[in-house]
């Protein structure tokens, strides 16, 4: 199971406002540019966004469903990922003093990649995960407080 942490030095709300803004998912999720919102209000159960997932030369269109959301602490999402299936993301945010304790938790849920799925590929989740909590907390950290914006 691919599960990490990372403590963001900034309130609850300042996280919540990054990942509620449909537009800076690219921002912060490894692979991804020029995010777009879809159908319905990010992040409303069902709402969508689309995006670019680029890899050198390599470009394919991806799209994220909202499937739970229990602002401004939980938000589980569902990846598409082409012929590969579906990921289930599931990200907490937690309180932790004036500071904020973000966790992701990530599997494969539908099609070969779930079928396929074994250590090797959760420690390359892993990394991804490090990676990604990281863009989010300079994401969150460099924005001047109070000018969070939520789409």
């Amino acid at each position: 199971m691919a599960v990490r942490h990372r403590l963001i030095e900034r309130p609850v709300e300042d996280v919540w406002a990054v990942l509620a803004d449909p537009t800076r998912y690219a921002d912060w999720v490894v692979g991804t540019s020029e995010s777009t919102p879809g159908e319905g209000a990010w992040p409303d159960v069902g709402a969508d966004i689309t995006y670019t997932v680029q890899l050198g030369w390599w470009s394919a269109q991806g799209r994220t469903v909202v499937r739970r959301c229990e602002a401004p602490h939980v938000l589980e999402l569902e990846a598409e990922s082409g012929w590969l299936g579906t990921a289930r993301i599931a990200l907490k945010v937690r309180r932790w003093g004036r500071n904020t304790l973000v966790i992701i938790d990530e599997h494969p849920l539908r099609g070969p990649a779930a079928k396929l799925h074994n250590t090797a590929i959760d420690a390359f989740v892993q990394v991804r995960h490090r990676t990604m909590l990281a863009r989010l907390a300079e994401v969150v950290e460099r924005t001047p407080r109070g000018e969070h914006r939520v789409a």
